[in-house]
């Protein structure tokens, strides 16, 4: 497995991280033996970096429980990331809200995640979503006293625009961005620069657009309730026939690679530059096993072209409904 280093204070993960969100909230029943053995399938093929939050066990910790047993036996060994900022006392509406980034619920987050992860420190503490009702200095200089506490590493944010992105690192360096990237979603390139300029990495999540570059989407209506791909905007009638045909090309070009469309589009972001590192889901040990071979496809000028060519501006259909997607200031 290749490493990667985000920012420029030293932290080194692998090229292909594990985003565990699916685990146990957004797409269908869970299974935690399953979701136990992708984890631990995953480090056996290299993977070093995990990502789960707070949100994803909804006031349970049942994400950050799950990954923290997974990887009890090798700790030491591996990068574990999570997030603070959504408030848990409030029924979940849509994901990213309702808000809370004040001091005081940063570093009860911070507790109740060491306990749930069974760990001394968490090494990347990620701000979720923005919170507008609270400053963003008082965010960093918050993390940066759980960094001089030992009990956090490195400060990230999510969904973050360049002003916040700069007002926090003034304050706290920030190591990582992490937001939507991939062959659908095309906006966080816009990011990209301030992050060059600021020596920050980038964390792809959702880099085959929730499942639907893998061959395997179905039409939206044959989701269950609570599965977030029945309200993506990219499964509905329109956006999903334009978005399959899109992906059936992109499949027939990963032939010719003897590649899979997953390996081709983790391939894609992997050239985006040497600071991005795409964060796929799933509880398939088999998925993980195809995922973490993108690292050795290594796309041509031709490939990238034809690519393009297929997608030049990104999939069909925002990526979540109106009116809840993400802000960036």
């Amino acid at each position: 497995m290749q490493h990667r280093t985000l920012g420029s204070q030293g932290l080194e993960v692998s090229a292909i991280g594990y985003g565990a969100m699916g685990l146990t909230m957004a797409y269908g029943p869970t299974d935690e033996a399953a979701g136990i053995a992708a984890l631990r399938r995953a480090h056996d093929l290299g993977v070093t970096f995990f990502d789960t939050a707070e949100m994803y066990g909804w006031g349970t910790g049942s994400n950050e429980l799950l990954v923290g047993r997974a990887v009890r036996d090798f700790r030491d060994e591996v990068v574990l990331a999570t997030k603070f900022g959504v408030d848990m006392a409030v029924p979940a509406e849509r994901i990213g809200g309702p808000l809370n980034s004040r001091p005081d619920n940063i570093r009860k987050v911070a507790d109740n995640s060491l306990r749930y992860l069974g760990t001394d420190h968490i090494d990347v503490f990620y701000q979720h979503r923005v919170d507008p009702d609270v400053p963003i200095e008082d965010v960093a200089g918050t993390v940066k006293e759980l960094i001089d506490a030992g009990w956090v590493r490195y400060f990230g944010l999510s969904e973050a625009g360049p002003e916040t992105i700069r007002r926090a690192h003034a304050v706290q360096p920030v190591s990582v961005l992490q937001t939507e990237y991939s062959l659908f979603e095309r906006d966080a390139e816009q990011l990209l620069p301030v992050l060059d300029e600021l020596g920050i990495g980038f964390v792809a999540y959702s880099p085959l657009g929730r499942g639907f570059i893998t061959g395997t989407a179905r039409p939206a209506d044959q989701y269950e309730g609570g599965d977030i791909r029945s309200v993506d905007p990219r499964w509905q009638p329109g956006n999903f026939e334009k978005n399959i045909e899109a992906v059936d090309r992109l499949a027939a070009l990963a032939a010719t690679r003897g590649a899979t469309v997953s390996q081709l589009a983790l391939a894609w972001l992997l050239t985006r530059g040497e600071h991005v590192v795409p964060i796929p889901g799933t509880r398939s040990s088999q998925r993980i096993e195809e995922n973490v071979r993108a690292v050795d496809l290594t796309l041509t000028d031709a490939d990238l072209k034809a690519i393009d060519e297929i997608l030049p501006h990104g999939g069909f259909g925002a990526r979540y409904a109106e009116g809840h997607v993400p802000t960036w200031v």
